[in-house]
């Protein structure tokens, strides 16, 4: 099972990579194409972290449990 901030540093971790991709240039043109047209839409680290944040405050006291986590750790 998925932990929340395990999910968190997963979306986190798969933006950087996104970056990653979009500036190499041993990559074809089209990869880096692909990379950017996926960031564009991609929720930023502080995104994320915001969702989370939200997400435990509004299962706070629930029998929900958050997707996201307000931490990486």
């Amino acid at each position: 099972m998925t932990l929340p901030y395990e999910r968190t540093r997963a979306i986190i971790q798969t933006e950087a990579f996104l970056i990653e991709l979009s500036k190499d240039k041993y990559l074809p043109d089209e990869k880096r194409q692909e990379a950017r047209r996926l960031l564009r839409h991609y929720p930023s680290r502080r995104e994320v972290l915001m969702a989370g944040e939200l997400e435990e405050k509004l299962t706070s006291g629930t029998i929900f449990h958050p997707m996201l986590s307000s931490k990486e750790e």
